[in-house]
């Protein structure tokens, strides 16, 4: 239908002018990838990619419908950037639908779970005000969400041997 692209694990495509779609089965339990998504704590250890040089410098979340979440990357507080928005919709270990309200151009963001027998299907869409503004945000998703989620598997390990 769109473009597809990905790593082999991780499925990024463009469903219409205006969604994303990203699939991926992550090796671990719904409620340790819900907890990745949800515990700032543990989101501060995946989100950033690594090869983008640029650390995660705060994460503030209140995981509930109507909550709020901020996200700050920078190498230093002079040149940091934030991402902020709200929780629209919030069901525990299921669904979570936020705003991306840093800019004009920002999404909404549905990322649903799903227990496919210890493994979890994750599916992430983001749905763009305009073409225009999905076509910005598509340049550099292809490396960089499956960069996230490779970091995102080698959190989930650790915290598995953890458990």
């Amino acid at each position: 239908m769109g473009e597809r692209m990905g790593d082999g694990r991780t499925a990024v495509e463009r469903t219409s002018g205006r969604e994303l779609v990203v699939t991926r089965v992550f090796d671990g339990p719904v409620r340790l990838v819900y907890d990745a998504w949800t515990k700032p704590e543990l989101f501060q250890l995946w989100w950033a990619p690594k090869s983008s040089g640029v650390p995660m410098l705060s994460c503030e979340m209140d995981v509930r419908t109507g909550g709020g979440y901020r996200v700050v990357f920078g190498k230093d507080a002079a040149n940091a950037m934030a991402f902020f928005g709200k929780y629209i919709e919030v069901v525990p270990l299921a669904r979570l639908v936020w705003t991306n309200d840093e800019g004009d151009g920002g999404a909404v963001t549905t990322v649903t779970f799903e227990d496919k027998g210890g493994k979890t299907l994750l599916v992430l869409q983001e749905l763009y005000p305009t073409q225009e503004a999905l076509d910005e945000s598509f340049i550099g998703m292809e490396d960089t969400t499956p960069e996230q989620f490779r970091q995102l598997d080698d959190l989930l390990a650790s915290l598995g041997a953890k458990v």
